[in-house]
C-alpha cells in the first residue's frame, strides 16, 4: 500500500509539473489564435514602428502581457543604448522608467545628454506631497494612480527614494544630474504646449514620434485592463541633414548657440510664438525619397500658407487618387475645405477620427459628413463650411476600452505621407512647439496604409446615433 502511495505521488507531481511545463510553453509562444501578418519590407533609411502592428509580437515590460504590436520604447532603448557622443530629446511627456534608466546609462558613460519636457510633467511624481496629490485634477490624479501602480512596488500607497529610482522616469533624470528643462526656461508661463515628440542620436539618427514616451502613449494604460496602448507609430530616419534641422530647433528651445556643452545655456531659450519663421527644408535621402520638415508655431501674421498647416493643404493638393487620414484632432477649417476640392475631382477620400473629438462641434468630421453642429452659446464655428455632397467614408476606428486614436497621419496616393507631432489644428499651427513630416516613399508610405487599413476595416462609419441625437438636441436648444 505504501509503494502503491509512494508511486501515486510522484506521478501527480511529474504530471503537475509537465503541465506547467505545457503552460510555460504555451505562454512563451504565439497563442494559435494569434494571426501574424507577413512583414512589410523597411526602407533602409526610414524604418517605420507600430504598437498595434499585426506583424509583429513583443511581451510588454511592465505588466508582462504578450501581445501584437513592435515595441516602440524598445526601439528607442535601443537607439540610446548606442549613442556615442550626444542624445537630444524633445518630448511633451516622459514616464517610461526604462528609457529614463537608459538615458541615465549613457549619460555616465560621458554622452551629452539634453532633454526638454513641457512644464506640466517635468516634476517627479514621487515627489509630491499629500497636499499636492489631493489638489490635482481628475486628469491628473488618474495619471498620479497610474504611477503608483507602477512604482509603487511594495503597494504600501507612496513611492519612496528607491522605488523612485526605479519607476520615477523624471526623478531618474534629475537624481543623475541630466540636464533637463521645460517651456518656461523662457522666462514665460509656458507656451501652449511643448508638444514635440522626437530624439536625435549622434547627430545622424532621428526618432520622431506620435507617441509620447508614456505608458498609455506606447504599452497600455496600467488603470484600463483591456488598454494596449493609444495607436501610435514611431519612425527611425538615418539622415545627418535632416537630423541637423531638428538640432536647430532644439537648441532653439534650449538656448544654446550650440550643443557644445550640456550646460551650454549662452542665448536666450525660445518656446512657441518667440521663435522667428522657419521655412520648409526638403531633404532628399535618396533619388527616389524625400523628407519635407517644417516646424510651428506659425505668427497668424504672416500668411496662412506659410504655416505648417499651409504645408498640409499643399500636400493634400496633389492627390489623384486617394487621401486616407487617421487623425487625433481635425479642426482645420482650411483643409476640410481643401479636402472637399480634392473629393469633387473624383479622388477617394477617407477619415478616422479619434471619437473623443469626432463629434465636437468644432470638427471637420461633421462637415464632411454635412452636419453643422452649434456650440453652447447656439453658434456655429467662425466660417463653419458643411460639405455639398457628404461622404460616408468617415468614422471612428474600434479600440480596446481606454486607447485613443493618437495618430497625426494623412496618406496621399499611397507614396506620400503626412506626419509628426502636429494635430490638424489653429492651435498646434498657431501656438504649440510642433512638427511636420511630409515623407515621399511609397515603402513608408505602405507601412502607414496597412495601419489605415487595420482601423477602418472595424471602424464606424458614417453619421453615428449620438450626432442624431445632438443635432436634435442642439435645434430645441437653439430654437
Amino acid at each position: 500500500m505504501r509503494l502503491f502511495s509512494s508511486l501515486w505521488f510522484r506521478f501527480t507531481v511529474l504530471f503537475v509539473l509537465g503541465l506547467l511545463i505545457c503552460l510555460s510553453m504555451a505562454w512563451r509562444s504565439p497563442s494559435p489564435s494569434i494571426s501574424l501578418l507577413p512583414a512589410l519590407p523597411q526602407d533602409p533609411l526610414i524604418q517605420a514602428y507600430f504598437n498595434h502592428s499585426q506583424s509583429s509580437l513583443y511581451t510588454e515590460p511592465y505588466r508582462q502581457q504578450k501581445r501584437l504590436g513592435d515595441n516602440l520604447e524598445q526601439t528607442i532603448v535601443e537607439a540610446i543604448a548606442a549613442a556615442q557622443s550626444q542624445i537630444d530629446v524633445a518630448v511633451h511627456e516622459i514616464n517610461l522608467p526604462r528609457i529614463a534608466l537608459a538615458l541615465k546609462e549613457r549619460n555616465r558613460a560621458g554622452v551629452q545628454v539634453r532633454v526638454i519636457v513641457e512644464n506640466f510633467y517635468s516634476r517627479p511624481l514621487s515627489r509630491l506631497t499629500l497636499q499636492q496629490v489631493n489638489a490635482l485634477n481628475e486628469h491628473d490624479r488618474h495619471k498620479y494612480n497610474e504611477f503608483l501602480q507602477l512604482a509603487d512596488l511594495n503597494q504600501d500607497g507612496q513611492v519612496d527614494a528607491v522605488e523612485a529610482e526605479q519607476g520615477d522616469a523624471i526623478a531618474i533624470l534629475q537624481t543623475a544630474q541630466i540636464p533637463l528643462i521645460d517651456d518656461t526656461a523662457d522666462g514665460s508661463k509656458g507656451s501652449g504646449l511643448m508638444h514635440h515628440k522626437f530624439l536625435i542620436i549622434d547627430g545622424k539618427t532621428l526618432m520622431v514620434s506620435s507617441a509620447n514616451l508614456t505608458l498609455s502613449d506606447i504599452h497600455g494604460d496600467f488603470l484600463a485592463p483591456a488598454s494596449l496602448g493609444n495607436a501610435n507609430h514611431l519612425l527611425k530616419i538615418s539622415s545627418s541633414e535632416l537630423a541637423e534641422h531638428f538640432t536647430q530647433e532644439f537648441n532653439l528651445m534650449w538656448g544654446a548657440s550650440s550643443p557644445a556643452s550640456p550646460g551650454d545655456r549662452s542665448v536666450q531659450p525660445l518656446f512657441g510664438a518667440q521663435k522667428t519663421y522657419r521655412l520648409p527644408q526638403t531633404v532628399a535621402l535618396t533619388p527616389r525619397s524625400t523628407v519635407t520638415v517644417q516646424f510651428s508655431p506659425t505668427s497668424k501674421r504672416l500668411d496662412w500658407d506659410q504655416s505648417v498647416n499651409g504645408l498640409i493643404n499643399r500636400a493634400i493638393s496633389t492627390a489623384q487618387r486617394s487621401v486616407d487620414l487617421m487623425l487625433f484632432v481635425f479642426s482645420e477649417q482650411t483643409l476640410s475645405d481643401r479636402l472637399e476640392q480634392v473629393k469633387d475631382r473624383g479622388v477617394q477620400v477617407r477619415a478616422l477620427i479619434e471619437p473623443q473629438f469626432f463629434s465636437r462641434d468644432y470638427s471637420e468630421a461633421l462637415d464632411m459628413m454635412g452636419i453643422a453642429l452649434r456650440n453652447a452659446r447656439c453658434r456655429y464655428e467662425e466660417g463653419n463650411r458643411v460639405w455639398r455632397s457628404p461622404i460616408t467614408t468617415v468614422g471612428t476606428p474600434d479600440l480596446p476600452q481606454g486607447d485613443l486614436l493618437h495618430h497625426k497621419v494623412g496618406i496621399i496616393d499611397q507614396h506620400l505621407v503626412i506626419t509628426g507631432s502636429q494635430n490638424w489644428s489653429e492651435a498646434a499651427n498657431h501656438i504649440n512647439d510642433e512638427n511636420l513630416l511630409v515623407i515621399d516613399n511609397s515603402t513608408v508610405a505602405a507601412h502607414f496604409q496597412r495601419e489605415f487599413e487595420r482601423l477602418y476595416q472595424g471602424a464606424s462609419l458614417g453619421v453615428p446615433n449620438s450626432v442624431q441625437s445632438k443635432v436634435k438636441e442642439e435645434r430645441t436648444r437653439c430654437q
